[in-house]
């Protein structure tokens, strides 16, 4: 058993109350709303372009407009910039981003409400070096490390401007790395030393955050620090943010796992969505996130109460749920993604197209995707003809009843009258169960009744919080030794394909984090007829089972295409990241399972890129350094040669393959 506090509440919705952090005219934390701010990603010294940016993002509702300050010089026209601002009638709080210069920060402090300081780099280094400290070689660093920071904080508590210390899991420095690891732990230690010493000199306007382009790293890094701070009596707001997420579908994806799992346990006070966009772009994506939780701890009536003191797994860690194998589902398998198809009056070979298999009549054969379901849910549609290999079907009970000679064809059956059921199959039987419905079983007959079939749980619930209700089922069958596979089932009655993206991938993606769910199985419904229409058109069988496999990929549990960690750009970029981005995607896209890094500078690049394969990275204007891991292999690559050397790079390590689908023969 786990004893862990790093939310009020992990059966209902219940805001994780922070301290109150004034930032120009804008309050942070407590029981303000949620805040959306995004950054800049023009040239600092161009004050025009860097202003009507910075209006773009204002309008469409960015609280906090955060703007790159890498020397004295783009700190002193950070004036120019407020100015300009000011005088057009914008009030918004200005944020100043600070990595390797203590004299910028101190400069930008007595301009901008707000500074943020990178503790990985603002008076520390970061060169791959393992350092083997004495504690008092340690303690020596530390009152270095004060010598350099406590100067800015004085300015800061002289001008009322408040501060971020902002720990990036790419730029964690050697000292910290030597001590702690590359691990959440260490993330949250290098921000506490910053912390620690500005409540020395009396001075608590802090926001903290813990960001990593791994969801999974940034989720326990921010459990760890609340849990830190639980104990140290500490209670600073929490800026949220997946760095490093990419753009297009994976970027709003993987934003939505690391944000959404920590939103939907009430934690964080403002978030920022880093997309490769323009940044007016993250302000929808942000604000689709978080305007969901304005009314959600008014509509919670289904809670259901666990102690959240006593968990069976650890959520600082990741760790699988134990599972047993049921044919292809639970065990060691990956999740398994089911896609829904029983609304289709019937379902053909080119509907299959929608779930990933490509039939090609001429050939009588079947290409098979990357991303091709393993089950399709046919409803009471009798599919009347041959499925690949690769692919079962899962039918209403009696419909499967009267086809069950059918091969790979399984039934579904519901838990409420699975003591009604004359006929089980032998290996594979799917079980619809609410998670209402499983929190009020009685668990001896529950134990007694699926030990005579071989059964894969589906759970579903309507409970608005469905995240944490079906967590508690997860927690039931742990804490009661029940190993059975489990697939995560969620409808949404929703018309907009963005918003059940950002929503499916919050809810699902914060239980496959923690390591619960064998499978996912996403559909759209609605009471009304014209409107679920209406929703099926916009939200197509393909673009769903596009974004399971999204959700998997993110959270790492499952991976179907290449990984992107791709910085959102700022005025340190050093090339135009959306279209070289673009360009790189567009030639690496089928080599499966590579991570490759793009990075705009060296800020975070090397660091970020330690979890990367390959990496590009702008290290002057026009100019491109290539890693291999954390090791540069080329240098000052013109911009031009640069994406054909990458695809060089990834050749001659015998990580390149042709583009060409799986084929299976009938």
């Amino acid at each position: 058993m786990m004893s862990t506090k790093y939310c009020n509440d992990m059966g209902a919705y219940s805001r994780y109350v922070t301290r109150e952090v004034t930032i120009g005219n804008l309050t942070l934390g407590g029981n303000n709303p949620i805040r959306v701010q995004s950054m800049t990603t023009t040239d600092t010294m161009d004050t025009i372009k860097t202003v009507e940016q910075s209006i773009r993002m204002i309008d469409a509702g960015c609280e906090l407009v955060r703007i790159t300050a890498p020397s004295i010089n783009e700190a002193k026209n950070l004036q120019n910039i407020k100015d300009e601002l000011r005088q057009r009638g914008y009030n918004t709080p200005l944020v100043a981003d600070i990595h390797f210069t203590p004299n910028a920060a101190e400069m930008a402090a007595r301009i901008v409400e707000k500074v943020r300081v990178n503790p990985g780099n603002y008076a520390d280094k970061k060169k791959f070096e393992q350092i083997d400290y004495s504690n008092e070689g340690y303690d020596a660093e530390l009152e270095r490390i004060r010598n350099r920071f406590v100067p800015l904080i004085k300015i800061c508590k002289e001008y009322g401007t408040a501060m971020r210390i902002g720990t990036n899991h790419g730029s964690l420095s050697d000292r910290i790395m030597s001590r702690y690891g590359d691990t959440p732990l260490g993330m949250v230690e290098s921000a506490l030393e910053f912390l620690r010493i500005c409540e020395a000199e009396n001075y608590y306007s802090i926001v903290l955050s813990m960001k990593a382009s791994n969801p999974q790293v940034m989720v326990q890094a921010y459990r760890m620090l609340i849990e830190k701070m639980e104990i140290e009596k500490m209670n600073y707001p929490l800026h949220l943010g997946v760095t490093e997420a990419g753009d297009g579908e994976d970027g709003r994806i993987k934003s939505a796992v690391g944000i959404g799992t920590l939103l939907e346990d009430g934690i964080g006070d403002t978030v920022r969505v880093s997309l490769t966009e323009d940044p007016e772009f993250e302000i929808p994506v942000a604000l689709a996130l978080v305007n969901r939780y304005t009314n959600r701890a008014k509509n919670n009536d289904a809670k259901i109460i666990v102690d959240a003191l006593h968990l069976p797994y650890s959520p600082l860690e990741y760790n699988k749920r134990q599972t047993t194998e049921v044919v292809n589902v639970g065990g060691h398998n990956v999740p398994r993604v089911v896609l829904d198809l029983s609304f289709a009056k019937n379902i053909s070979q080119a509907l299959l197209h929608s779930g990933g298999y490509n039939y090609s009549v001429p050939l009588d054969k079947w290409n098979i995707t990357d991303q091709a379901c393993d089950f399709i849910f046919a409803g009471d549609n009798v599919i009347d003809f041959e499925i690949p290999g690769t692919l079962s079907v899962i039918y209403n009970y009696n419909t499967w009843l009267a086809h069950k000679h059918k091969a790979r064809s399984f039934p579904l059956m519901h838990f409420e009258q699975w003591n009604d059921y004359n006929e089980w199959h032998s290996t594979q039987n799917f079980v619809l169960i609410t998670a209402e419905q499983f929190a009020a079983v009685d668990i001896n007959s529950f134990k007694q009744q699926i030990e005579k079939h071989k059964i894969v749980l589906v759970v579903q619930t309507n409970n608005e919080h469905a995240m944490a209700t079906i967590r508690i089922t997860f927690i039931g069958l742990m804490n009661n030794g029940i190993q059975l596979p489990l697939i995560i089932k969620r409808q949404y009655a929703v018309d907009e394909p963005s918003t059940y993206q950002l929503h499916s991938a919050t809810d699902c993606g914060a239980l496959f984090t923690d390591g619960m769910g064998d499978g996912i199985w996403l559909t759209v419904a609605s009471d009304d007829a014209d409107r679920d229409a209406n929703m099926r058109t916009k939200i197509s069988p393909s673009f769903i089972n596009s974004t399971s496999f999204g959700i998997l990929q993110a959270t790492r549990t499952r991976i179907s295409k290449t990984d992107y960690i791709s910085c959102p750009s700022c005025g340190r970029t050093l090339f135009d990241l959306q279209d070289t981005t673009a360009r790189i995607r567009a030639r690496t896209a089928h080599l499966k399972g590579l991570k490759i890094g793009i990075m705009g500078c060296i800020v975070n690049g090397p660091g970020e890129m330690a979890d990367a394969d390959y990496g590009y990275v702008g290290v002057g204007v026009g100019k491109i350094t290539l890693y291999k891991g954390k090791e540069v292999v080329e240098r000052n690559i013109d911009e031009e040669q640069a994406v054909d050397a990458l695809i060089n790079l990834i050749k001659q390590h015998g990580d390149w393959k042709e583009e060409k689908a799986i084929e299976e023969l009938l």
